[in-house]
Order: C-alpha cells, then sequence, then structure tokens
C-alpha cells in the first residue's frame, strides 16, 4: 500500500497588480501540478459591480471548494493564486471586520509557504482592481498578517523571470530539493 504524501500549499501573494497571476501558471507547469485562480476576481468580474460585504462568504466558500478540488489531484504541490489569507486582509480593511469562519478557517488552512510578489511592478487598471493608490498600504497588511501568523513567506521582487526563479528556489528550500 502506497501512502499518499500531503499537499504543500505554496500561495502566491500581494497587494493588487503584482504579478501573482502571472506567476502562479508557470510555477505550477515547473512543478507539474495544478494551480487555483484567485477566486474573488472571477467572482468580481461576474458581478460586474463593487463588491461589498455580503460578497465576503461566498467568496470565501467558492475559494475553498476550489482548492479542495485541485488539491485531489495535485502532485505534491498545490499552487494558489491568493487564499483566505488575503480575504480576511481585504475584509478587515475594507469593510472594517471578516466573518469569524472565515478568519478560522484562513488559520487552519495558513499555507506551508507564501510568496509575497513586490509591488515593483507597475500597476494597470483591467476594471477589476480599482485601488492602485492603495497598494502600500495593502502590502504592509498582508506582510503584517503574514508575521503575525508565524507563516513562512519569501517576497519575491524584479522581473518576472526574477520572480520566478526567486519562487522555485524558495519551493525548492521547502521541499528540502
Amino acid at each position: 500500500m502506497t501512502l499518499l504524501q500531503p499537499i504543500i500549499r505554496v500561495v502566491l501573494t500581494g497587494s493588487e497588480c503584482t504579478g501573482k497571476t502571472i506567476l502562479a501558471r508557470p510555477l505550477a507547469i515547473h512543478y507539474a501540478t495544478f494551480w487555483v485562480p484567485e477566486f474573488s476576481r472571477i467572482y468580481a468580474e461576474t458581478k460586474g459591480g463593487p463588491l461589498t460585504a455580503d460578497d465576503v462568504a461566498p467568496i470565501a466558500k467558492a475559494q475553498l471548494a476550489s482548492e479542495d478540488e485541485a488539491a485531489r489531484g495535485a502532485r505534491r504541490i498545490l499552487v494558489l493564486d491568493t487564499d483566505l489569507l488575503s480575504t480576511v486582509v481585504y475584509a478587515r480593511h475594507y469593510y472594517g471586520s471578516c466573518p469569524d469562519w472565515v478568519v478560522r478557517e484562513s488559520i487552519a488552512r495558513t499555507a506551508e509557504l507564501y510568496l509575497l510578489c513586490g509591488i515593483d511592478v507597475p500597476w494597470s487598471s483591467d476594471g477589476v482592481r480599482d485601488r492602485g493608490g492603495e497598494r502600500e498600504l495593502m502590502q504592509s497588511l498582508l506582510r503584517q498578517e503574514l508575521e503575525a501568523r508565524g507563516a513562512r513567506f519569501e517576497i519575491l521582487e524584479g522581473s518576472f523571470q526574477q520572480r520566478l526563479e526567486a519562487a522555485v528556489r524558495a519551493v525548492d528550500s521547502l521541499l528540502g530539493v
């Protein structure tokens, strides 16, 4: 009987427009595994209007369902384009609070590695991104949350290629490669 290895979750996080989605797919391809897109973006595009506090719970539930489904087919590593940690940080910032169950679930699912994408790349509006002037603040809030949880994280900066290489080094280090 073969024992299944637990899935190691690697999360790309960071403020808006820092290259999370651009990095997620090639990182997953490098490790021959699955990646999970940021559900809040899909939700916002589908809703077509501003998000409110009432949207936090449905976003969180769908994010969890997407993660769980992808984890069933992942090979040792699952790459996430954000996770509930970001949902918690954004909900607290924009709406003043986050549902307790979302906070609890985000803590229970703290990933083995966070790749905090730096804000040293240009911001561009795309119809969903709307807070280009708040990138420094959001980056600081995300980093504070990672530190408060004692989460393992690496900061990715520079060009796409530099970020991808740093991400691979960080994941390899986690894997002991």
